[in-house]
C-alpha cells in the first residue's frame, strides 16, 4: 500500500465549525486539523517516472498551508467492502495516464485533534475516540481508522460466498434467529 499526503481537507472555516460542534458536543478539542491523504493499492512497485505522475494526479484543490495540529489522528475512510465513486474515478484516469500497476486509489481524510494537556490515556481515550468517531463520520458509508497503516484493510479481497436463502414465510421469526446463529451475527 502506497501512502500519498495531500492538501489541506477542509477550509478554516469549516474546521473552526467543526471545532465548535466538538466542543459543544462536551468534548475537549483545542484544535483540529483535517488533510486528505490518498492511498493505493499497487500489484508492482513504481518506477520513479510513474511516481512522479501519480504524484502530480493528486495534487489538486487549494494550495493552503495546513496548520500544525499535534494529538490524536482519527482517519476516515470508506467502508470496507465498498469502493467510493472517488476511488472508482481516479482509478480509471490512473489508468488513462498508463499507471497500470495501480489497482485502485482511495481518498481518506486523517483528522488531527488537540485534546489538551494532559493528554487523556487508557480507557478515557478510548471513550474520546468513540465519541470523535461518531461525530467525524458518516457510518453509513465512512470507518475510522486510529492510524493510516490500518487502512491496508481497504484492499483485502475476499472470496465471494455462496447465496444462502432464509425460509422466512415458512418459518418466521425463528428462521431469522437461526440464520443470525448460524452466520454469526448478533440481534
Amino acid at each position: 500500500m502506497l501512502i500519498l499526503r495531500g492538501s489541506p481537507a477542509l477550509s478554516p472555516f469549516r474546521l473552526q465549525k467543526l471545532l465548535q460542534d466538538l466542543t459543544a458536543a462536551g468534548l475537549p478539542a483545542r484544535a483540529v486539523a483535517a488533510e486528505f491523504v490518498h492511498v493505493a493499492e499497487l500489484s508492482a512497485d513504481l518506477d520513479p517516472a510513474a511516481h512522479t505522475v501519480l504524484e502530480k494526479l493528486l495534487t489538486y484543490g487549494p494550495r493552503r498551508a495546513a496548520a500544525p495540529v499535534s494529538g490524536l489522528v482519527q482517519v476516515v475512510a470508506p467502508r470496507p467492502g465498498t469502493i467510493s465513486p472517488w476511488s472508482s474515478k481516479a482509478t480509471d484516469i490512473a489508468h488513462t495516464c498508463g499507471l497500470t500497476a495501480v489497482k485502485r486509489i482511495e481518498r481518506v481524510i486523517a483528522f488531527t485533534i488537540d485534546l489538551g494537556s494532559p493528554a487523556p490515556s487508557g480507557a478515557q481515550l478510548t471513550a474520546l475516540s468513540a465519541q470523535l468517531a461518531a461525530k467525524l463520520h458518516d457510518r453509513m458509508t465512512q470507518a475510522v481508522f486510529p492510524d493510516l497503516e490500518s487502512l491496508s484493510v481497504l484492499f483485502h479481497h475476499d472470496q465471494p460466498r455462496p447465496m444462502t436463502s432464509v425460509p422466512v414465510l415458512a418459518q418466521g421469526r425463528a428462521a431469522l434467529v437461526e440464520a443470525n446463529r448460524a452466520l454469526g451475527l448478533a440481534l
